[in-house]
């Protein structure tokens, strides 16, 4: 196994059950035929054992996003040509469908600006779409103003943020549309929106479609980030209800019960001094009072009491429990949360451990679907029973993957190490069957997770997959030190507020320290690598310890004064770092790697992605730029046309080929650490 053969693999995207619940519609991605973007197509997948995999759609497409009509029919998304469109036109993608009986895939919209999502109302006529719409401009015009070549390219702000990832803000907003079920009747549920549903507005339609649950994002000004409030908009009127609000109150993933009379929603609070807890709450639309709601009649938290931070689904039939996933010490599982009181169960056996996502109830079984993945296995449709007696069944193998083959050439394990102070380090450890030797040391890297409120899981990873490198004979130990999710809030709070260099420094170091004692994995044989808060930790070390082989710092920051006045979301940065540098620069850097680099004496590979907005490209030159400076070995890698993810296949085999090249080029020096 190796980066090409990761590149080549299928990747399952998405995974959704027909209503007869006897077959299921799976997006999966693959190779183009010059080996350089994906394609995306869609499969028919048996849910009772009954035949093979059958691809429904192929081409040079992107045929992506499945959801059923209520009579069966599949709607995609697709940015296939349109009959009688302009050869010259860009495509875009429009809401397409296949009929329930078999026949060619026709278009059900003609949005100017393509479609960004959409949902159909389970049990009901309607079909709702995410479409971005010029402001002041009528929608008989957007299709000529969508022509590029006849518009200018200026852009003009009056407030931040006016970048996201790897785009500038457009002067298009989207907006919520809905339409009867054959996509007639074209109605804008949210003619006004700004930038209320830009970047991760989520929202979901009743089953009968006669309202749309959504969470716009409306800026809070003492703080300059947007708050969400829990919003119902009625399909046939316009009208809207706001269920729950408040300031500095964020509300996420609405999915509504079976009779559609409740929405169970996440919702956290964010402060200066607390990032979380999330928890799951349960809103009455009958109940729920009107504008200006806050929590009271009507409205429920649930797992307030449960440590962890879920995510909801879908509800059971009965409309009983919630489904939902949430990071457990180092696994995804499925739980049910009882509707009523709150109390969670597992759906997946502890021992079973993997990552689970894409979950949605089987029509008329006691089954969940979901793509299911592991550090060794890519995802693959599972069937998950509801009464969680026994571990997920696979259904399909979609993505092409030799599992004997990975299996046997590396294992995965699960390490716990002490650092004291009642505090437990998690990791997971990935072992090669024939180990690199490097001084008559085992060679190893140390990967430390982005975030840094995240964490690394019992999952397959395409941006960041270990099993390239331990592949290749190194031993790759990925830790979850303070700021890890699925630890509780305690262990998140230990990152939150300007102590990036603090606790989480501290465990990464005793934590080497224990690799070093125990595992015989000495740091002169390895390399310590990550990206985004994992590329800040690196540049940290970097400055603090000469002890490692090599260090690779993928898009990681260098000054926090520098990245404040740079990254795409200023304003979560001062909330996260409790503070400002105009107040007190010196304090504010006080965990920043360029105060260190002169200190700085292990060979780095510095990587960035130039359309990188959120950790911006300046960082990594101003750290390579003072490492030579500094005399030391360190080389640049950029991608000019890559962002904050290295995405395209040729690039992805070109970063794990530098990587694994850089290491090789700096041999391990035998004898005691430099």
């Amino acid at each position: 196994f190796d980066v090409r053969a990761l590149v080549e693999l299928g990747r399952v995207g998405a995974v959704v059950p027909s209503p007869c619940g006897r077959w299921a519609a799976a997006a999966v991605e693959r190779l183009d035929a010059d080996g350089v973007a994906y394609v995306c197509d869609l499969w028919r997948v048996p849910l009772d054992g009954d035949g093979e995999p059958l691809r429904l759609t192929v081409g040079d497409h992107q045929d992506k996003a499945p959801c059923f009509r209520a009579d069966g029919a599949l709607g995609f998304l697709s940015d296939r040509p349109r009959s009688g469109a302009p050869r010259d036109q860009e495509p875009r993608a429009q809401v397409w469908i296949l009929p329930a009986a078999g026949g060619e895939a026709r278009p059900l919209t003609d949005e100017p600006l393509g479609v960004d999502a959409f949902a159909f109302a389970a049990a009901g006529d309607r079909l709702v779409v995410m479409t971005s719409l010029r402001p002041r401009l009528a929608r008989e015009d957007q299709h000529a103003a969508a022509d590029k070549r006849m518009t200018t390219s200026a852009l003009h702000y009056r407030s931040m943020p006016v970048r996201y990832w790897d785009h500038w803000l457009p002067d298009a907003v989207p907006h919520l549309v809905a339409f009867d079920q054959q996509g007639r009747g074209r109605r804008d549920l949210v003619p006004m929106p700004g930038y209320s549903l830009l970047n991760e507005a989520t929202w979901a339609v009743s089953p009968d479609g006669a309202v749309v649950a959504y969470c716009p994002g409306l800026l809070n000004r003492s703080d300059r980030i947007y708050d969400r409030p829990l919003v119902v908009v009625d399909c046939e009127t316009g009208a809207r209800r706001t269920v729950a609000e408040g300031a500095g109150v964020v509300h996420a993933d609405p999915v509504f019960s079976p009779d559609g009379r409740r929405v169970a929603a996440l919702r956290y609070t964010r402060t200066p001094i607390r990032y979380g807890p999330k928890t799951l709450w349960c809103y009455d639309l009958d109940a729920a009072p009107g504008e200006g709601a806050a929590p009271g009649e009507g409205a429920r938290e649930l797992t307030g009491a449960w440590d962890r931070w879920p995510t909801p689904w879908c509800w059971t039939a009965d409309g009983r429990e919630i489904i939902a996933t949430a990071d457990d010490e180092g696994r995804h599982p499925v739980f049910a949360v009882d509707a009523d009181s709150g109390a969670v169960r597992s759906l997946v056996p502890v021992a079973a451990g993997g990552t689970h996502a894409c979950v949605a109830l089987v029509p008329g079984r006691a089954a969940l679907l979901c793509l299911r993945h592991t550090l060794l296995s890519p995802p693959e449709p599972h069937l998950v029973p509801l009464d969680g007696a026994a571990a997920p069944t696979r259904v399909a193998a979609l993505s092409g993957l030799d599992e004997g083959l990975t299996q046997a050439a590396v294992t995965a394990r699960e390490l716990t190490v002490d650092v004291g102070e009642g505090r437990v380090v998690q990791a997971f450890v990935l072992e090669p069957a024939a180990p690199a030797q490097g001084g008559g040391d085992p060679e190893s890297f140390l990967w430390i997770h982005g975030g840094p409120v995240s964490a690394w899981l019992d999952q397959w990873h395409w941006r960041w997959n270990p099993l390239v490198m331990a592949a290749q004979g190194y031993t790759v130990v990925m830790p979850n030190p303070a700021g890890s999710t699925g630890f509780g809030q305690r262990w998140v709070d230990g990152v939150w507020g300007n102590v990036w260099g603090g606790r989480c420094y501290e465990d990464l170091s005793l934590f080497v320290d224990a690799l070093e004692a125990d595992q015989g994995l000495p740091a002169r044989a390895m390399t310590c690598m990550g990206g985004s808060f994992g590329g800040y930790m690196t540049n940290w070390i970097g400055g603090n310890t000469d002890r490692f082989r090599a260090l690779v710092s993928h898009a990681g920051l260098f000054s926090m004064t520098g990245f404040y006045s740079r990254t795409d979301m200023p304003s979560w940065w001062l909330l996260m770092m409790g503070d400002t540098p105009y107040h007190d620069p010196i304090s504010f850097d006080r965990y920043a790697p360029s105060r260190l680099v002169a200190r700085w004496k292990t060979p780095a590979l510095i990587i960035h992605g130039e359309k990188d907005f959120r950790v911006p490209l300046g960082e990594s030159l101003a750290l390579f730029e003072a490492l030579r400076f500094h005399g030391v070995d360190a080389e640049l890698l950029v991608f000019p046309d890559e962002h904050h993810w290295i995405l395209r296949p040729p690039n992805i085999r070109a970063w794990y080929d530098k990587v694994l090249d850089f290491v090789a080029r700096h041999p391990v020096a035998a004898g005691e650490a430099r």
